[in-house]
């Protein structure tokens, strides 16, 4: 088997009136990812996809990664790998060059399971073909509607949420406790900080989600800020967490050498594939950290983080979106099926996904480097959507 061609496709989805749902950033109007598929002389295609800018990333695909891997052995992983990374070394490391290079390694492993005639799970040494699942959503809304969102993720086969916080210390208080009534204490809440607080209010709020019984903290300050991380792990009773917005084994060496979290949150479409989220969990597990996977793209990139956490001795649990999104609900022939609290992997090989490719055309953009004006979640582009201004109230500032 021989690489011919590495592809790069762009989607975007627009929500109806341009009006997804309301968080930090604002009003997301729609959302955007890329997947790499990788097509051979057999005439197998492996799978993988990129969370990150779409247009460099295509740009980096094209004109870099695909001429480079022309003609080459797709088995190959690990050699692959650093042949990719030590020719965008210079500009790369981290950050979209990183998150490219992961969306081909992905789609590598599903082309080596599709050789070897085994699921990506087996060959990293997992003995079942499923995964600790959560359901992801729960953004800004009336309190109400939060308790009444949460239900449905269970009532939907989710033992487990997560919502956003930030956006004022008492509405904060009021919509943990209210999806926490909401779904019972035989279910788990977490929840995400969106990157807005500081260390004094992150350890008051602390000792609530504590009372609360939060299963994990995530994300109270930037990534860059390690130091606050590290003031407030041992500061609380529950779980720090964060990784989205690390890159590569590299990044997630100093954030625990650091000791600054007790779960680490690589994902494979943004940190460097599946090769460096199972390196990032070796290392988690060589100093007693646990791995959550972070997914907030598509459903390929569910599966990918699913076959790792489902592999590994310290993974919890992999992130699905569900805030109403193609790229989750449609994107595959057979959608991602979650019961009991468990997302079902299966034994075929490689990831054992098919891409729907109607929805695929459907969603492609006609210009993969032209980037229409709008707010996609975690980018945005144009500036009437620069994120807002929000001061954060605090109750005892």
């Amino acid at each position: 088997m021989r690489i011919e061609r590495v592809e790069p496709i762009n989607l975007r989805y627009e929500y109806p009136n341009a009006s997804g749902f309301q968080y930090a950033g604002g009003i997301c109007t729609a959302r955007l990812t890329t997947l790499i598929l990788i097509h051979t002389d057999t005439g197998h295609v492996g799978v993988g996809s990129v969370y990150s800018h779409p247009a460099l990333v295509y740009l980096i695909v094209r004109d870099q990664l695909d001429p480079l891997l022309r003609g080459e052995d797709p088995n190959r992983v690990e050699s692959l790998w650093e042949k990719m990374y030590g020719v965008t070394r210079w500009y790369g490391r981290k950050g979209v060059t990183m998150s490219a290079i992961g969306g081909v390694d992905t789609a590598l492993w599903d082309l080596k399971g599709q050789s070897e005639g085994k699921p990506v799970w087996k060959l990293l040494g997992g003995t079942e073909g499923v995964c600790p699942a959560y359901a992801s959503g729960l953004l800004w809304n009336e309190i109400d509607a939060l308790a009444e969102e949460a239900i449905g993720h269970i009532d939907a086969g989710f033992k487990r949420v997560k919502m956003r916080l930030a956006r004022s210390e008492e509405w904060d208080r009021e919509a943990v406790t209210a999806v926490r009534k909401a779904i019972g204490p035989e279910h788990d809440v977490i929840v995400d900080a969106s990157m807005r607080y500081n260390v004094a209010l992150a350890r008051r709020m602390g000792e609530f989600l504590e009372d609360m019984r939060v299963f994990w903290y995530e994300e109270p300050f930037p990534p860059e800020d390690i130091d606050s991380f590290v003031a407030l792990r041992g500061a609380v009773g529950i779980p720090v967490s964060a990784g989205e917005n690390e890159f590569g084994f590299q990044g997630f060496r100093e954030l625990i050498r650091a000791k600054a979290v007790n779960i680490v949150q690589p994902d494979s479409s943004r940190c460097g594939g599946i090769s460096e989220v199972v390196k990032v969990a070796q290392l988690a597990g060589a100093n007693g950290l646990r791995v959550a996977t972070h997914t907030w793209s598509d459903a390929v990139a569910v599966t990918a983080n699913a076959h790792v956490v489902s592999a590994i001795s310290n993974g919890i649990t992999v992130e699905i979106d569900r805030t109403g999104t193609p790229f989750v609900e449609d994107l595959l022939v057979d959608p991602l099926e979650v019961s009991n609290g468990q997302l079902t992997l299966g034994d075929r090989p490689g990831l054992g996904i098919q891409l729907d490719m109607d929805v695929v055309e459907r969603l492609r953009m006609a210009n993969p480097l032209k980037i229409p004006d709008g707010s996609y979640s975690d980018m945005m582009f144009g500036k009437a959507y620069e994120p807002p201004s929000l001061p954060y109230v605090e109750i005892d500032a």
